[in-house]
């Protein structure tokens, strides 16, 4: 029979074991991962999706008609956190639920008159209105959908034509 020299004999029963838990305990941390990096990735989108649905709503509001006379003013002021109205119509009402397929997200239009009081940023302007949406949403989380909201609010000033 011939000897290996040196230190050729290969690896024992107990290396391998101990081997194979190491590894099995890393692919267990990678597992446990994986819920997680996929709830970071659905909270992005989500909060995408929100900021998406309140730019749209801001540029259906900077079309809007905004004239001196208000029965011909589309544009509307809100009065204290209610929508906004002109002329006793309301201009852009809170949507409770957005449209298919974006039911789960509410949607809200604040439109504020910086003529009066401290202005809007610190700017007093008649011919200046600062419209705020602000869209509501609940995030998903690990274990499911969270019970707190998140909102997106995008905020613009926009002068009379």
């Amino acid at each position: 029979m011939r000897r290996l020299p040196g230190n050729q004999r290969g690896m024992t029963l107990a290396e391998i074991l101990v081997a194979i838990a190491i590894i099995g305990v890393g692919l267990a941390a990678l597992a446990a991962a994986i819920p997680l990096s996929g709830y970071g990735i659905q909270e992005g989108s989500q909060l995408s999706t929100a900021t998406f649905l309140a730019n749209e709503r801001l540029e259906q509001v900077k079309n809007a008609t905004w004239t001196a006379t208000p029965a011909a003013d589309n544009f509307g002021v809100s009065s204290g956190d209610a929508a906004p109205q002109s002329g006793g119509i309301t201009t852009f009402p809170d949507e409770a639920s957005v449209a298919a397929p974006y039911t789960a997200y509410s949607r809200k239009v604040r439109v504020l008159d910086c003529a009066g009081g401290g202005g809007c940023a610190g700017i007093t302007d008649a011919n200046l209105r600062q419209v705020t949406v602000t869209v509501t949403y609940r995030p998903l989380t690990g274990v499911g959908q969270s019970p707190a909201t998140k909102a997106a609010t995008v905020t613009m000033l926009i002068a009379k034509r």
